[in-house]
């Protein structure tokens, strides 16, 4: 009996043995890992702990789990969850021309993206004591520690832990550390994108002005006057809000004119809402040209409607807010997109329609909205316009510049495209991303002239075209790639 038992033990000890020993990083010739030699690549690190459960007759050693918006609810698609290797670093406070073939910082060892449904099993994982786990997208990062991952078994991680940081205080018990992007928004008489943020979960902590400590900084373009058809929005903080205090900054400042650069460099993505017109009055030749270098060394941008004169220039009379057509300041990217200049509603009851035929993400897209716990759409491809907030500014996109990604109900004249730039250059050298917009997104909220944040967000959940945007919101973050 005692000889049976040292054979079977044996036997086990062989099997684990085989399993430590095909973890060779790279199938290659080195056996030491300096190099040279013969026989398999030598593991490194973590490496080392990687199971070969399939020799051994088991299920692979997963770790399982779902990632959501900082608001707790929303999943997210696309986000990267991985193990690291190494330490990844500190981001930048700089721009950065990230591309996705550059691969993920800190040498993973396994990694994953999220599905449509923000789920990831993420496979062939080190096993043992705290055991590292990134979850990232741009410069959205939690990292957490495993404090034990067992072998040749899934190991399921609770949603706290793989949540996106609503705030840089935002730690669970196994978080490191978390990291948040730096985001600008202009408020705009027309449209109040500065609420989403907050139906996205981002503590009001972080939501500030120029010059205060917080993630999201809010900025007012209080020169847009012109033709009595003031596009200023919300200007100030409400008093004793829990986040920023006083007078939003000028967004002349932001993107700054012939004798200031603007502040745009210090922020990750820019997102402009709508001023009810292009109000050229604040937008000097200069500032265009400032934003476009802005996205062409790497910067994000979101614009909402009639921010449609950063792509096109100025076509509107800045002395009478009549549409004209002759353009008084060149067109920043001319190849992307053709404009008639309109400010058309569409009717009530209007639906927009994904297109998954001409964007490579359309149909994770329209699957994403689908999903139970995003309920985007009842059906598949349709977003509600809410409260006929719909424009139909834009007439045509370049298909071989840019992404169709949201259609009118015709499925031809676009809502919402994406383009990476700079757009002259070859697609795999690009850093930057401009999102264009004609759907006023947050239907629900107002941003009155001069009020006080946040009085007049919604309290209301997020609407059908606010979940649109979510799924922008987070992708515009991302590595460029090519996208054709």
């Amino acid at each position: 009996m005692r000889k049976f038992l040292v054979g079977v033990g044996l036997v086990a000890s062989v099997a684990a043995v085989a399993a430590l020993g095909a973890c060779g990083k790279n199938n290659g010739d080195d056996a030491t890992g300096d190099g040279h030699g013969s026989g398999p690549d030598a593991c490194v690190g973590l490496q080392c702990q990687v199971m070969n459960c399939t020799a051994m007759g088991m299920p692979d050693t997963t770790i399982s789990g779902r990632v959501f918006a900082p608001n707790g609810t929303l999943p997210l698609y696309d986000v990267n969850v991985y193990v690291p290797n190494t330490d990844p670093g500190p981001f930048t406070n700089t721009l950065t021309c990230s591309h996705c073939s550059d691969g993920l910082p800190g040498d993973p060892v396994t990694q994953q993206v999220t599905t449509e449904h923000g789920t990831f099993s993420l496979g062939s994982v080190p096993v043992g004591d705290n055991i590292p786990l990134v979850i990232t997208i741009g410069k959205w990062r939690r990292q957490i520690t495993i404090p034990h991952v067992n072998q040749c078994a899934d190991n399921p991680i609770p949603a706290a832990d793989t949540t996106l940081p609503k705030s840089r205080t935002d730690m669970t018990a196994h978080t490191k550390s978390v990291d948040m992007p730096n985001i600008a928004i202009s408020t705009g008489g027309a449209d109040a994108l500065e609420c989403l943020v907050r139906k996205l979960g981002i503590d009001d902590k972080e939501i500030k002005t120029d010059g205060q400590d917080g993630r999201i900084h809010l900025w007012t373009d209080s020169g847009a006057t012109a033709g009595g058809n003031s596009g200023v929005g919300i200007s100030k903080f409400k008093n004793g809000f829990a986040g920023g205090n006083g007078a939003f900054g000028n967004s002349l400042d932001l993107w700054g004119n012939a004798t200031k650069p603007g502040k745009l460099a210090n922020y990750d993505i820019v997102i402009l809402s709508c001023e009810g017109d292009q109000h050229p009055e604040t937008k000097s030749q200069d500032a265009m040209n400032h934003l476009k270098a802005y996205a062409d060394a790497g910067g994000r941008v979101f614009m909402s409607h009639w921010h449609n004169i950063w792509i096109e220039g100025n076509t509107h009379n800045p002395n009478n807010g009549n549409h004209q057509t002759a353009t008084n300041a060149p067109m920043q990217w001319p190849t992307i997109a053709k404009f008639n200049d309109s400010s058309t509603t569409l009717g009530n009851g209007s639906k927009d329609l994904i297109d998954e035929v001409n964007n490579p993400k359309g149909t994770s897209f329209a699957t994403w909205m689908l999903d139970p716990d995003v309920k985007g759409s009842t059906v598949q491809d349709q977003i509600a316009n809410q409260d006929s907030t719909g424009k139909n500014t834009c007439d045509s996109i370049t298909a071989t510049a840019a992404e169709d990604w949201v259609n009118e109900a015709d499925g031809t004249t676009p809502q919402m495209f994406q383009f990476t730039t700079p757009n002259d250059m070859d697609v795999n050298a690009r850093c930057g991303k401009v999102v264009f917009s004609d759907m006023h997104v947050s239907g629900d909220s107002t941003s009155p002239e001069n009020g006080s944040y946040p009085d007049a967000c919604s309290a209301s959940g997020l609407t059908p075209q606010e979940k649109a945007l979510a799924f922008m919101f987070f992708d515009i973050s991302s590595c460029v790639g090519s996208i054709f």
